[in-house]
């Protein structure tokens, strides 16, 4: 005989177990509906890839690509590789102990030709205002040293410089001699800005301590009278210096290596 408290406790522990049941069931659902939550999410990030692999964001490419990379802009878009395939050849890993003896006219003029693999850039070189520099470039460019090394940094946040002249393509590198600073009172350089079209020398933030890396200035960029500058792009090098900053820099942050696959395919020095 089952007394009137133990039906009661059999009642609620049938109750309890309807709860459960109820619970159990509406769980089972809820992971159902998420699944197919999931399942419809993933068909719309491969749906959102492949129509960006296909070109049909290509609209936003063009805007992103025109317009000054940004670090929001830089981190979710890359601009297409506007550069050619490097030429065949390797680099040379050549350094010497002491600046080479100056062997050029400094009362002549000298043009420096970058033949990159984003199109040649010339540079009219300022032989009397920096004589040392310039013929540092005359002997490593007549060594090769320079051919088929990438430009390592470009900047476009703060100073907008493409960086090049070291083999080892890390930002270290040198020829394993120094070279004196020059011409840093050059007419060119007022109220601390180096004018779009600039190229000067990279350096430790030491006097003296030049080597063989260089910046090519693209945009006026502000900076202390610290760096040799030693000649001046021409237009048409202007143009391909603006194609190579347009595609950005790999970081998103506005300093870091360029998305364009920047090589000097070989550096030449003559006199003229």
């Amino acid at each position: 005989m089952v007394t009137q408290e133990q039906r009661k406790r059999q009642l609620a522990r049938e109750k309890f177990l309807r709860q459960q049941q109820r619970r159990t069931a509406a769980r089972r659902k809820a992971r159902m509906r998420n699944s197919v939550i999931a399942s419809v999410l993933g068909v719309v990030v491969i749906g959102s890839v492949a129509l960006y692999t296909t070109g049909a964001l290509k609209d936003d490419d063009k805007t992103n690509a025109s317009s000054e990379t940004t670090p929001s802009a830089a981190a979710t878009s890359k601009a297409p590789d506007p550069c050619e395939k490097a030429a065949a050849g390797k680099v040379k890993t050549a350094t010497w102990k002491k600046e080479p003896a100056i062997t050029i006219d400094k009362s002549a003029k000298y043009t420096m030709k970058l033949a990159t693999t984003c199109g040649d850039i010339d540079i009219a070189l300022k032989t009397s205002a920096a004589p040392h520099t310039v013929n540092s470039f005359n002997f490593l460019a007549g060594k090769g040293y320079f051919d088929h090394t990438k430009c390592h940094r470009l900047t476009t946040s703060g100073i907008y410089v493409l960086q090049c002249g070291d083999p080892t393509g890390s930002g270290s590198g040198s020829p394993g001699y120094t070279i004196p600073d020059e011409n840093l009172k050059d007419k060119s350089l007022k109220d601390n800005i180096y004018p779009a079209g600039t190229i000067a020398m990279a350096n430790t933030g030491q006097a003296h301590t030049g080597g063989s890396q260089f910046f090519l200035v693209y945009q006026d960029s502000q900076l202390p009278p610290s760096y040799t500058p030693f000649g001046t792009v021409s237009e048409a090098g202007m143009k391909v210096l603006k194609k190579i900053a347009a595609a950005g820099e790999s970081t998103g942050a506005g300093d870091g290596a360029p998305n364009a696959t920047v090589v000097i395919n070989k550096a030449t020095v003559t006199k003229s």
